[in-house]
């Protein structure tokens, strides 16, 4: 038997990310964002608090990275979503370099992205950007053979709102497609 809980937001857990931003006279910040989702096979959606210091840097540039984080830095980059760029210096924080398209690029990070905004809009307090997706750089050792990124060698660690926690993430429980076409053959929900 379900309970209703109420009006409660309950798609958790989300990648973990910490975006990097370059702000006035180029310096980096680092924040960590949780809400992210896929807009399309070339978009993403980052929605950020509008209070956060780093809004100000993306407003102005129009551009960002997205950070996967994993286990080997995972206090780091919650460091970074527990005190303010406005107050704290947090550009080095991680070893990072300088994107193609003037991104910051955490080294330890296995897969980043660098966008650029193509849309905005606010609500509930919210900058939601809509990013276009420039470059996306993966450690070779964390591609397939197909050269794509292998998320059960990558394993991005998740984060769940109700409790503030992180999940592991990495196990393979079947194949896409395969599982539908395999239940459809025999119709019958086990």
């Amino acid at each position: 038997m379900k309970q209703n809980i109420g009006k409660k937001l309950a798609l958790y857990p989300t990648p973990a990310t910490v975006v990097g931003t370059v702000g006035e006279e180029g310096k980096v910040n680092w924040m960590l964002i949780a809400h992210i989702g896929i807009v399309s096979h070339s978009k993403l959606l980052l929605s950020v608090h509008s209070s956060h210091h780093s809004v100000k840097a993306i407003d102005e540039q129009h551009k960002l990275s997205v950070n996967i984080i994993d286990e080997t830095f995972v206090a780091a980059a919650d460091y970074t979503g527990t005190v303010s760029g406005a107050k704290v210096d947090k550009s080095d924080i991680f070893p990072y370099h300088i994107g193609e398209v003037g991104m910051p690029v955490i080294e330890h990070s296995p897969l980043v992205m660098e966008c650029e905004v193509v849309d905005t809009y606010e609500i509930d307090g919210f900058k939601n950007y809509i990013c276009n997706i420039l470059n996306t750089y993966v450690e070779e050792d964390m591609l397939d053979e197909k050269g794509k990124p292998d998320y059960s060698k990558l394993k991005p660690v998740l984060f769940e709102m109700p409790t503030y926690k992180y999940l592991r993430t990495g196990d393979i429980i079947g194949d896409c497609v395969k599982m539908g076409k395999a239940y459809g053959e025999t119709l019958k929900y086990e």
